[in-house]
């Protein structure tokens, strides 16, 4: 087996003992990618792998074309919108992905993001290491209204995290599980009332054909002046140049950014002071990559032994 692995840069680091097991599985060949690839590298390197393991990279039709041994593409995650799922079927491509692995990472910057912005943590750690020392107000999340954007597994987890501050917390999903939302003390609202009334909105689903964007100049409009807006999931859910015309017109009060529509950004908007960023670490914790690393190394060894893989993923809706 030929193991073509991608990762981020600090996902190698992270989790060394996940290619001294990859090795034993197959001839491993690594690319570091934070800094991109080239399509037409990308297409070299792939050639004669069997599989590839791959974070954020796009595997789309052009590059399944180019690998006439692939088998196996695992997601080294759980979001595979940079995987072309269709073609891969078409192609008899098995792909696979890691759905809730990174859930509690996940929920854990969330609210890193969340209580960063609304107590404003980032600007007053930068003017006290520069020697400035003001008091300014921030706004409190304890009894505020949440409004969580789907309800997979990482927004139960956030969803579980806000009964802690008593928070009052709506969802949006078109998958409502009313089991699960009972349960989490949460309530299903539509997508209006859920922007109308949130103190602090969450993204926190997949992205697909049907929601890009759907944070765009409308539903900025009728959120509170006083709302945070906070992503984890994917950068296109938000129109950037429609959030930036909200922040400047005081639509809302400011957003954090894990994701970004082009990564890493090319305009100005992590810079603004009105936006926490952080370059997509939603699942970037040790104890994250060494479950999915684990989960990789589980399924390689049931192709080799012709076993059924784990959460294979097949051409659907998307959630």
């Amino acid at each position: 087996m030929k193991i073509l692995i991608m990762l981020r840069d600090a996902f190698y680091e992270a989790n060394p003992q996940f290619l001294e097991d990859a090795k034993q599985l197959g001839e491993v060949k690594i690319l570091y990618t934070d800094n991109g690839i080239a399509k037409e590298e990308l297409k070299k390197e792939v050639k004669d792998v069997d599989i590839i393991i791959v974070a954020v990279v796009k595997i789309n039709s052009e590059v399944i074309e180019a690998a006439p041994h692939l088998k196996y593409i695992i997601k080294y995650g759980a979001g595979y919108d940079n995987i072309d799922i269709d073609y891969a079927h078409e192609k008899g491509i098995l792909v696979s992905n890691a759905p809730g692995v990174n859930a509690q990472s996940a929920a854990d910057l969330a609210f890193g993001l969340m209580l960063s912005a609304a107590r404003n943590i980032p600007t007053k750690d930068k003017e006290i290491k520069s020697g400035h020392w003001e008091l300014s107000m921030g706004n409190e999340i304890y009894q505020k209204k949440l409004g969580i954007i789907g309800f997979g597994s990482i927004a139960k987890a956030i969803a579980k995290r806000a009964t802690g501050f008593e928070m009052d917390t709506v969802v949006y999903t078109n998958y409502p599980n009313q089991q699960a939302a009972d349960t989490l003390n949460v309530r299903f609202v539509e997508k209006e009332e859920l922007f109308q009334t949130a103190d602090y909105i969450i993204i926190a689903t997949s992205l697909n054909e049907k929601n890009k964007h759907l944070i765009n100049i409308e539903t900025l409009n009728i959120m509170k002046p006083t709302a945070y807006i906070i992503n984890i999931s994917r950068g296109p859910l938000i129109n950037e140049v429609d959030l930036v015309h909200a922040l400047e017109s005081n639509k809302i009060r400011g957003a954090a950014l894990d994701v970004f529509e082009v990564e890493p950004p090319i305009n100005d908007l992590p810079k603004r002071n009105e936006i926490v960023a952080t370059p997509h670490i939603g699942g970037a914790t040790f104890e994250s990559i060494k479950r999915i690393g684990d989960l990789s190394i589980s399924n390689i060894k049931k192709l080799i032994n012709k076993e059924e893989l784990d959460y294979l993923v097949v051409p659907k809706e998307r959630v």
